[in-house]
């Protein structure tokens, strides 16, 4: 059998997509699987072993595109009419993934129409229209009961995936052991922790352990500040220089006794690596993203009454400030995350509620 997977989201997006892709394998152990994404997304599902193939469709970014995009839309093209599928999942709920599954040959085209109506054009070419509603659940669990609708997937679903197997080192970090991650970096300016919070923060946890890993991504103004906060930080925190690869971030959370951040892909690989996690939350709604079956606090804003709710507060959710979280509130999440790390890890199935400090 031969199943295909298209997904053209963000990049946290795209490693969210492994818990099901993991419980496709386990129920059809022999079976092909393809995966699409954007391009800039190939990096963090390089730790995922249930994927067969892996493939990139142009980014929507304009500072992503290129003239020559159109040459990729047709590569890709032939490539997934080269075979034939037996199934085609189309997992964005957009225009232009369901362009890739529409020009597939396939006997059965799936996506879902629980969020937003599916157009008559559109159920010329999905023969099978799924019925989950992405606002009522965790972004895992809707990508899996979608294809669980049409494929007899069975069990609870699994972890995010980055095996151990598929990282690689980084020298600077080789040797440290008693250390915690910190990635206060997002290009989302609405998800963005006061670099003074973070500081004092990182000052408290030096207390508690050897070493930080500080980290971000490419942008240089992310560089620019997090190179800010490592000199105050001293020579006890260790900068990526945001030029890590997503291997090499993955070898590290694997490693790391603790994992703080904001609501980023960064954050949902510390779940596929199993490290604990402080997750700092202010208008991300906390049932769609909280790290995925993970040992884990969400630390909101000291109003925090909204996060108790579902769908009717979604708005309320959203105009939360994130600079409104209390250092004291996470360090308290961290050192019960700290203290908790020798018990075992808690199973993922089922998926627990998030514990909100």
């Amino acid at each position: 059998m031969r199943f295909l997977f298209i997904k053209l989201k963000h990049i946290g997006d795209s490693l969210l997509l492994t818990a099901t892709i993991s419980a496709v394998r386990q129920r059809y152990p022999d079976a092909e699987v393809w995966v699409v994404v954007r391009r800039g997304c190939e990096g963090i599902l390089s730790g995922c072993p249930a994927i067969d193939r892996l493939l990139t469709a142009p980014a929507v970014e304009r500072s992503l595109r290129s003239r020559w995009d159109w040459v990729l839309n047709l590569k890709l093209c032939r490539e997934l009419r080269r075979k034939p599928f037996d199934s085609v999942f189309e997992l964005s709920d957009g225009d232009r993934g369901r362009w890739l599954g529409a020009v597939c040959r396939s006997k059965h085209r799936c996506t879902n129409g629980g969020g937003w109506p599916i157009s008559r054009f559109w159920r010329f070419f999905f023969d099978q229209v799924a019925g989950v509603k992405p606002l009522e659940v965790h972004a895992v669990e809707k990508d899996y009961k979608t294809v669980k609708q049409f494929l007899p997937l069975e069990g609870g679903i699994p972890k995010l995936s980055f095996s151990p197997d598929r990282t690689q080192p980084w020298a600077p970090a080789d040797g440290i052991d008693d250390f915690a991650f910190l990635h206060p970096a997002t290009r989302w300016l609405r998800k963005r922790w006061p670099e003074e919070h973070w500081l004092e923060l990182g000052r408290s946890l030096l207390q508690r352990v050897s070493r930080l890993v500080v980290s971000c991504g490419p942008d240089p103004e992310e560089i620019e500040a997090t190179s800010r906060l490592c000199e105050q930080l001293g020579p006890k925190a260790i900068f990526t220089g945001g030029a890590l690869a997503w291997p090499q971030l993955a070898g590290l959370l694997h490693r790391a006794r603790l994992f703080v951040g904001v609501d980023t892909a960064a954050m949902h690989l510390a779940a596929a690596c199993q490290c604990p996690t402080a997750a700092i939350f202010g208008p991300s709604v906390p049932w769609i993203w909280h790290p995925w079956s993970v040992r884990h606090r969400l630390v909101a804003p000291a109003d925090n009454d909204a996060y108790s709710g579902r769908l009717e507060q979604i708005g309320e959710i959203e105009a939360l400030r994130v600079a409104d979280v209390s250092v004291a509130r996470v360090l308290e999440a961290c050192d019960e995350l700290l203290r908790a790390e020798t018990t075992s890890s808690p199973p993922a199935h089922p998926q627990p509620e998030p514990t909100v400090s």
